[in-house]
C-alpha cells in the first residue's frame, strides 16, 4: 500500500508543482483551494474590487511593510544591545562593521515610517468609500486599533538608537502623559519605568517594540483580513447613481488579484530599497540627559499633538481633544445615517463637493489659526479672570470647533447633502487640519518652537 505523502510534501506540491494555467474550471478551483494564501483570501471575489484605483493596494502594502519590518527587525536584534551604555555603540557598529548593516537599518526605518502613512491612507480610503456599514462595522474598529498599534510600535522603536534626537523626543512625549488629570504622574512613571528616562525605560521600550506590539499587530491584522473575507471582500465600487448589484460578476483570486498584489509588493519593496540607499536613517550625537537640543521635537507622527500644545491648555491638547477625536473615529460606523451609502468614492457628487469644501476650508483656516495664535491672540490675558483650563482650553476649543461646524453647515446649505455626506465634510476638515499641523511642526518650527521658514532653520 502506497504511503500517503506528508503535510510538507503536499504543501510543496500545491505551491510549486501545480500548473499555473489549469484547463478546466474545476482544476482552477482546486489550485486555489490548495493554495496557502486562501487562509486569508476567498476563492472568488467581485471583479470590480480587483481594480487598483479602487483600493490602491493599501491594505496589501501595509501587510508587506509589516513583513519587511519583522524580517529586518530580527536581523537588527542580532547586533543591538538594549542598555544605555551600549545601545548607541551597537548602532554605530551595525553601520560601520556589519556588511549591509546600515542598509538593513535604513529599510527598517523607512518601512516603519511608510507604514504610518500607508495605514492612515488606508483609513481614509475606507472612510471615503463608505466601507464601514453592515458587516464591516466592527472591522472599522479593528482598523482603528491597528493604526494605534502602528503608532505605538513606531514610538517604542524611536528610543532605541539612544541618541539626542530619540532621547529628547521620547522625553517630550512621555512628559505629555503628565497632563492627564489625576493619573498623569503615574502614567508618566509607568511609561518611563521610573521618574527619569534610563535603563528601565530602554528595556521596557525594547520589550514592547520587539515582542508585545509585533504580536498584537500580526494578531489584529489576521483578524482584520478574516473579517474582510467574512464580509464578502472589500466594498464593491460603483458609480454615484448606480444601484448596489445583488450578484456582481466575480473572478478567481488566482491569478486576478494575486498577480496584482504580487506586483504591488515588488514595486513597494523596490521603492523602499531605493529610498534606503538614497536616504540614510541618520544618527545624532549620543543621548545627553543634561543638554536638550533646541528645538526638542516629538517624532513627526506626534508633532500635530505637540503643535496643539502650543495653542491649547495641555489637558485639552493632550487628553480632551485627542480623546474626543478617537471616540468619534470609533463611533463612525454606529452613528445614525439617512441611508447607508457605500461603494462610490466620496459617496456622491454632493459628497465629493462637501469633502473638497471641508478640506479646502481646513487648508486655509488652520495656518490662519496658527498665525493668529502666534502673533495676535492672548487667551490668558484677555480672559484673565478665568482658570487656565477655561481661558486657554475650553474657550479656544469651542471657537475652533464652532468655526469647523459653521464651515461644514454653510457648505451643506450650498450643496445639500445627507448626514453621511455632512460627516464626510467634517472628517475631511479634521484630517486636513491634522496634516497641516503636522507639517507646521515638522518644517515651520525653529528654536524655542517659534515659527520660522524651513530654509532659515
Amino acid at each position: 500500500m502506497a504511503r500517503k505523502p506528508g503535510l510538507a510534501t503536499r504543501i510543496w506540491r500545491s505551491v510549486f508543482r501545480t500548473p499555473l494555467t489549469p484547463r478546466t474550471e474545476r482544476e482552477r478551483k482546486r489550485v486555489v483551494l490548495n493554495h496557502l494564501v486562501l487562509h486569508m483570501r476567498p476563492v472568488r471575489l467581485p471583479e470590480r474590487t480587483v481594480a487598483f484605483r479602487h483600493t490602491f493596494g493599501l491594505g496589501g502594502m501595509a501587510a508587506a511593510l509589516v513583513l519587511m519590518l519583522i524580517l529586518t527587525g530580527v536581523l537588527l536584534m542580532f547586533v543591538y544591545e538594549p542598555t544605555p551604555e551600549r545601545a548607541y555603540g551597537s548602532i554605530q557598529a551595525l553601520r560601520r562593521d556589519v556588511r549591509f548593516g546600515g542598509l538593513v537599518r535604513n529599510v527598517h526605518h523607512w518601512s516603519a515610517n511608510l507604514l504610518v502613512i500607508i495605514t492612515f491612507l488606508h483609513l481614509l480610503r475606507t472612510f471615503f468609500t463608505g466601507a464601514f456599514h453592515g458587516a464591516r462595522q466592527f472591522n472599522w474598529v479593528i482598523g482603528t486599533l491597528l493604526l494605534l498599534v502602528v503608532l505605538a510600535a513606531n514610538f517604542t522603536g524611536y528610543l532605541l538608537p539612544w541618541d539626542q534626537l530619540s532621547y529628547w523626543a521620547i522625553t517630550i512625549v512621555t512628559a505629555m502623559l503628565g497632563y492627564v488629570p489625576a493619573i498623569g504622574d503615574g502614567l508618566r512613571q509607568l511609561a518611563r519605568g521610573g521618574s527619569e528616562i534610563g535603563s528601565a525605560t530602554l528595556i521596557n521600550f525594547y520589550t514592547f517594540h520587539t515582542t508585545v506590539f509585533p504580536v498584537t499587530l500580526v494578531t489584529l491584522m489576521a483578524f482584520h483580513f478574516w473579517r474582510v473575507r467574512k464580509a464578502g471582500g472589500v466594498v464593491v465600487p460603483r458609480a454615484y447613481d448606480e444601484p448596489v448589484a445583488e450578484k456582481p460578476d466575480t473572478v478567481l483570486f488566482v491569478p486576478s488579484l494575486l498577480a496584482r498584489e504580487f506586483v504591488t509588493a515588488l514595486v513597494l519593496v523596490a521603492s523602499v530599497l531605493v529610498i534606503s540607499v538614497a536616504f540614510d536613517a541618520g544618527l545624532a550625537e549620543p543621548a545627553n540627559p543634561g543638554m536638550s537640543p533646541n528645538p526638542a521635537k516629538a517624532p513627526w507622527y506626534f508633532l500635530g499633538l505637540q503643535e496643539l500644545l502650543l495653542h491649547f491648555h495641555p489637558t485639552w491638547a493632550v487628553v480632551i481633544l485627542p480623546g474626543l477625536a478617537l471616540l468619534g473615529l470609533l463611533a463612525i460606523p454606529y452613528l445614525r445615517y439617512d441611508e447607508p451609502m457605500e461603494g462610490p468614492w466620496f459617496l456622491s457628487a454632493t459628497g465629493r463637493s462637501l469633502a473638497i469644501a471641508g478640506a479646502l476650508a481646513a487648508f486655509a483656516l488652520t495656518p490662519l489659526w496658527v498665525l493668529l495664535d502666534e502673533y495676535v491672540t492672548d487667551w490668558s490675558g484677555w480672559l484673565a479672570g478665568l482658570p487656565p483650563g477655561l481661558s486657554e482650553g475650553l474657550v479656544p476649543a469651542v471657537i475652533a470647533l464652532g468655526v469647523m461646524w459653521g464651515v461644514v453647515r454653510f457648505a451643506a446649505r450650498q450643496h445639500g447633502g445627507n448626514r453621511q455626506e455632512v460627516l464626510q465634510a467634517a472628517f475631511a476638515f479634521v484630517a486636513t487640519a491634522l496634516v497641516i499641523l503636522t507639517i507646521v511642526g515638522v518644517w515651520f518650527r525653529g528654536e524655542g518652537m517659534a515659527l520660522t521658514w524651513p530654509w532659515t532653520s
